[in-house]
């Protein structure tokens, strides 16, 4: 089994910063890409970024400039640095791997922007 925890959530206000962070851990010998979805309350899923094993990286659209994605392989841990944070960005954040052909995903960590 795969397990992804994510941690670095939070409440921040508009304008801040933040750093998510999601370990991998269990039967991840075959790991391949990582990423990070979020999802805010009546809305879809949606991308914010993903990075390959070998470190190339792919952002939506509207998160390109203010978030970064990036990994520790030796760790098996994926990072997201967002900053210049908007009341639009809060939403549940998830960690997603993919272990041979399966996606997994983590529990989810809230990010809440709000003065």
């Amino acid at each position: 089994q795969v397990q992804l925890v994510e941690s670095g959530g939070g409440l921040v206000q508009p304008g801040g910063s933040l750093r998510l962070s999601c370990v991998a851990s269990g039967s991840i010998f075959s790991i391949g890409a990582m990423g990070w979805f979020r999802q805010a309350p009546g809305k879809q899923r949606e991308l914010v970024a993903t990075i390959t094993i070998g470190k190339s990286t792919n952002y939506a659209d509207s998160k390109k400039g203010r978030f970064t994605i990036s990994r520790d392989n030796a760790k098996n841990t994926v990072y997201l640095q967002m900053n210049s944070l908007k009341p639009e960005d809060t939403a549940v954040y998830y960690c997603n791997a993919v272990v041979g052909i399966r996606p997994y995903w983590g529990q989810g960590t809230q990010v809440t922007v709000s003065s």
